[in-house]
């Protein structure tokens, strides 16, 4: 982690000093609207920020808004990069140390994934548990900054659970129908093979994407509590009614899951707050 980019990127973002943060969150696929909800939002451009980079990807707007939501502060990714677009472990998780620097405690990361478990359907929400990295890549190798975090971060507890209990409580008390499971995270771009659809749900999978595994890496690593939610978009399951992925229906189904997403969102942060 380069520490003068650091530095840099928060002298740009926090110019008068005094904006601090009390929430992190990162929106995936669907989940864009959100930003309507900021109150006072102060938007930058990713790829005019010391240390950021830009996204490429579909329905990513690869911007930070700093702003408030019912009277929390509110560092917002709205989108975010991945591997699969050539970026490196340290560039798709710089944005996890800025929002600490600036105060953060907790962060919350949504994504958009595959079901692999059969029981799951698309539009539905499932909150991790926890994950299995298959990217082949993590954001600690290389020497470690003891002032950034420990050499060793535990990961047995990488998905808070006390933010996992209320989350549940949320739902429940709303009739948000939910899952909860095992994120599997994956390089991309190309969507997994059947074979290996079947693979990584006997492995423990229950459902599959190409981010939030590096992301919850470093935040573990930085004393961030994390809270994942994933937005099922497709059937994943590798089985014979396998039928071919389409990015419309993915988008769509995205969209479905975001609503409720955003109302466990809405809730959520107030009761943290």
């Amino acid at each position: 982690m380069n520490i003068l980019a650091l530095e840099n990127a928060i002298k740009f973002i926090n110019r008068d000093g005094k904006f601090r943060v009390d929430l992190a969150i990162i929106l995936g696929s669907g989940l864009g609207e959100f930003i309507d909800w900021i109150e006072n939002p102060k938007v930058f451009k990713c790829r005019d920020i010391p240390g950021f980079v830009a996204s490429s990807a579909p329905s990513h707007a690869g911007q930070l808004i700093l702003g408030e939501f019912k009277g929390v502060r509110v560092f917002l990714m709205q989108g975010r990069v991945h591997l699969y677009e050539g970026y490196s472990p340290d560039e798709i998780t710089f944005p996890i140390h800025v929002m600490k620097k600036l105060g953060a405690r907790k962060l919350i990361i949504t994504n958009a994934a595959g079901a692999l478990n059969s029981e799951f359907d698309p539009g539905e929400i499932m909150l991790i548990e926890d994950h299995l990295n298959f990217t082949g890549e993590n954001p600690l190798i290389g020497k470690n900054n003891d002032s950034l975090g420990p050499r060793f971060p535990d990961m047995s507890n990488a998905y808070d659970s006390h933010l996992l209990i209320m989350s549940r409580d949320i739902l429940n008390k709303k009739n948000i129908r939910f899952k909860t499971g095992i994120y599997v995270g994956i390089k991309g771009p190309s969507l997994e093979t059947s074979a290996e659809r079947r693979f990584f749900r006997q492995a423990g999978g229950d459902a599959v994407g190409m981010s939030t595994v590096l992301e919850t890496v470093a935040a573990v690593h930085t004393g961030l509590k994390v809270l994942g939610i994933s937005a099922i978009t497709n059937s994943a399951t590798g089985g014979p009614e396998q039928k071919p992925d389409t990015m419309e229906d993915i988008l769509r189904h995205a969209n479905v899951a975001g609503k409720k997403i955003l109302g466990l969102l809405e809730d959520l942060i107030l009761e943290l707050n």
